[in-house]
């Protein structure tokens, strides 16, 4: 079965530092553009972070530009967003997902993914 599973969502205090994971099955990831969505509620969904094949190419969004850092392991066929510094207003529903590519680049927008997985919830709170 082809398919993205998030994992790492819970309660954390502001200040806090969460990862999230974002596994590929059926498919091997290294080869695709990978973004990290988020979506609060009554807001529309927000492209946090991406990473591109091979690497070379990583994007952040302003607001969590210096506190959030994507990154890949190939051998888990897995690509992470570690968070740092959450604030309250980054609580949301956070997605990943994967888009093939020939070129080694990535921009923070959901059009033409080929796979989404189905999401984990972070609530940053006291």
């Amino acid at each position: 079965q082809l398919q993205l599973v998030e994992s790492g969502g819970g309660l954390v205090q502001p200040g806090g530092s969460l990862t999230l994971s974002c596994a590929a099955s059926g498919f091997t990831l290294d080869s695709y553009s990978v973004v990290w969505f988020r979506q609060a509620p009554g807001k529309e969904r927000e492209g946090v972070s991406c990473i591109s094949r091979s690497d070379r190419m990583t994007n952040y969004a302003d607001s969590v530009k210096g506190r959030f850092t994507i990154s890949r392991d190939n051998a888990k066929n897995t690509v992470y967003l570690q968070m740092n510094t959450l604030k309250p207003e980054d609580t949301a529903i956070y997605y990943c997902a994967a888009k093939k590519l020939l070129l080694s680049v990535c921009v923070l927008s959901g059009d033409a993914m080929e796979y989404w997985g189905k999401g984990t919830l972070v609530t940053v709170a006291s």
